[in-house]
């Protein structure tokens, strides 16, 4: 396979001051500066190594703010331009002038904060450590040092209309948002949550609740100027995250560092500590342990079945031409997702060209499940 010219990198920061109540993602607590800041150089060298240019760059967490981030901003500046999208994930109360300054001046032109909700009970309950007036602070301050491209996450399922989630619309309404990822509370075996939960200390809304809020969730986002352009993802026209639609767009992207996900060509990689580049730019498998080799078939199917998720959609007839391995599917499709238009959960845009209606973007995972 030969080395991509173009390519969308994805670095994991595992680390964390405190673990949330809901999260169960990949994340270490206790971890000393030493260590974090030794993680980050290590994963710079890996990123000298290559010669490749990444047209999209995203630093998840964790808490990416944690680790002296410099020796990444020298090792990617010769591997930028002009065009490339530079996200990172940031908590509230890890935001501040100095922070934003060497941010900016690194290359970084896009900030996705964590709020998960501006309702001061619901964050306590969450074990989130800001304040809604602390997230308010922190995103008027991005703003302020001038970064245009702003986004938050919330959390739906915890927080519910009659339960905090009025507080948090009306406070939003406040912002000028052109981003927001709208997640919906999953219940995870091990966290804080469950074990709130299993004591009777917590309970959780019916999922007919929670879907009603999902629906009134994406109206009010709509008339803040937001379109729904991915199942959990809002935008102002242009906002769209340019890193997820690649991903939902069935491209690769190289992922480093520890809990990373990643996917070039056939491998699929999750990166851990000891192995923080499981599989090169090349394609080469660095641990066996980290990755997992697809068919040809099983890669192709899951690639062209992301675009159901987005608001460009289905398009078989792309597909076969991209995927030939798959032109054999085309009448097969066509036929179920006739059924689901039937049933109110595709629109048909044209022949062969099916995009989820709202009702479908709910049940998304038992469209694709029946696509697969």
């Amino acid at each position: 396979m030969p080395i991509f010219s173009f390519m969308n990198l994805y670095v994991h920061f595992p680390f964390c001051r405190s673990k949330c109540a809901y999260c169960a993602l990949y994340s270490v607590v206790g971890r000393d500066e030493p260590f974090r800041n030794a993680y980050a150089q290590k994963l710079a060298r890996a990123i000298e190594e290559t010669d490749v240019k990444f047209k999209t760059v995203y630093f998840g967490g964790g808490t990416p703010a944690m680790c002296d981030l410099s020796p990444l901003f020298k090792t990617l500046k010769n591997r930028i331009d002009e065009n490339t999208e530079w996200t990172i994930e940031l908590n509230p109360m890890d935001v501040n002038e100095r922070l934003l300054y060497a941010l900016k001046e690194g290359g970084v032109n896009r900030i996705s904060m964590g709020v998960q909700s501006l309702d001061d009970a619901t964050l306590a309950s969450m074990a989130r450590k800001h304040t809604s007036d602390d997230a308010i602070e922190r995103f008027n301050l991005i703003r302020e040092c001038g970064f245009k491209n702003v986004g938050i996450d919330l959390i739906v399922g915890w927080q519910t209309f009659g339960r905090g989630l009025e507080e948090t619309i009306k406070k939003m309404k406040g912002l000028d948002i052109n981003h927001c990822s709208v997640y919906s509370l999953i219940r995870e075996k091990g966290t804080m949550l469950e074990k709130r939960i299993e004591r009777g200390e917590i309970t959780l809304p019916e999922d007919d609740k929670v879907l009603d809020d999902l629906l009134r969730m994406e109206e009010e986002l709509m008339s803040m100027g937001l379109h729904r352009y991915e199942i959990s993802n809002y935008a102002k026209p242009g906002m769209e995250c340019k890193h997820n639609l690649a991903v939902w767009r069935g491209e690769d992207y190289w992922g480093i560092g520890a809990g990373a996900h990643g996917r070039i060509g056939r491998v699929r990689s999750v990166g851990d500590f000891e192995n923080i580049v499981p599989v090169s730019l090349d394609g080469k498998v660095n641990n066996e342990k980290c990755c997992e080799i697809l068919s040809g078939y099983e890669d192709n199917i899951e690639r062209a079945l992301f675009s159901m998720r987005t608001h460009e959609g289905f398009n078989i007839d792309d597909i076969a031409e991209k995927y030939p391995i798959l032109k054999s599917r085309a009448d097969e499709w066509n036929e179920k997702c006739s059924f689901f238009v039937k049933e109110g959960l595709l629109y048909a845009l044209s022949e062969n060209h099916y995009r989820l209606t709202r009702r479908g973007f709910e049940v998304c995972d038992a469209i694709l499940s029946e696509l697969q």
